[in-house]
């Protein structure tokens, strides 16, 4: 999620029934940072591995992790899930969901979210839009 620009647009993202470091540095591979880019991650595993510190360190991106046990500090991305579970997952029965159908919907609400997806914050606009008015 991009909070550089204040848009919140979501800028890469990766969907796997598993987080692992491989998973997490294919999003972090989808990115084209500015050097001396901020990236905000919480205290997984993973984003302590020796590849992840790597990666980061190869693109020029500091690493910032919040304090443990403190949602508060990646407020952003947490309300993004929260919206995105109740404005999709939240409404189907999750007995009837596969793997490729939660991906589907993933991927058609974040494309929704950047794309059609005003908010108020934004000027009602969506995120892309106001990315493009503010460039």
């Amino acid at each position: 999620m991009d909070l550089y620009n204040h848009n919140r647009e979501m800028v890469a993202y990766t969907i796997s029934d598993c987080q692992d470091t491989n998973f997490v540095l294919d999003t972090l591979n989808q990115l084209e940072l500015p050097k001396e880019a901020l990236l905000h991650r919480d205290q997984g595993s993973v984003y302590t591995s020796k590849a992840y510190y790597q990666a980061c360190t190869e693109k020029g991106i500091t690493r910032y992790m919040s304090r443990k046990g403190t949602p508060a500090d990646h407020a952003c991305i947490e309300g993004f899930h929260s919206v995105l579970k109740s404005e999709t997952f939240y409404l189907h029965n999750w007995r009837n969901l596969t793997k490729d159908s939660i991906t589907d919907i993933g991927e058609k609400y974040i494309t929704f979210y950047n794309e059609s997806r005003i908010q108020q914050r934004l000027n009602d606009q969506s995120p892309t839009e106001y990315r493009r008015a503010t460039a």
